[in-house]
């Protein structure tokens, strides 16, 4: 089966469906030094890309302030990320502001299937709402069956 790239849109980024966490799980923002867990969790979750030390600075840039506004880890009880996604925007349309984009999703593999990535999801488009986005989108493949029925 061919792999095909596939774009989602949301139209609107109100009434974004909230979803509970399970029990001592939580979402938190990036903080300075968070590229490494951000690195660690693609590269765990992720058996299509090289996560290389770089590739967060690829994607993200040098500003950390913009990280803390924008990457959301979800963490375990015991506050080690295990999930991350990305509030992030549209570089290529514009304006730059009018999309927000759901970038680079992942929970490591033994936390997948416990609920994290609908909370997730929740928590990043929220924060594209308040940070002025009107409407979001995102990209994966068709090798992603799972994140597809996700974003669904």
């Amino acid at each position: 089966m061919e792999n095909l790239d596939v774009s989602m849109m949301r139209p609107h980024l109100t009434a974004v469906p909230a979803a509970a966490l399970p029990d001592g799980c939580s979402i938190r923002w990036y903080r300075p030094g968070d590229a490494e867990a951000w690195r660690a969790i693609q590269a765990a979750a992720d058996r299509y890309t090289d996560v290389t030390p770089a590739l967060v600075r690829e994607q993200f840039g040098d500003d950390e302030d913009e990280l803390t506004k924008r990457m959301a880890f979800v963490c375990d009880a015991a506050g080690a990320a295990i999930g991350t996604a990305s509030a992030w925007y549209d570089t290529e349309r514009a304006p730059a502001d009018a999309w927000g984009r759901v970038h680079w999703v992942a929970i490591v593999p033994e936390h997948q299937g416990r609920g994290l990535a609908k909370p997730l999801m929740s928590a990043v488009l929220t924060r594209m709402a308040e940070l002025g986005h009107p409407r979001a989108y995102l990209t994966t493949s068709t090798a992603r069956i799972p994140a597809i029925h996700l974003y669904v």
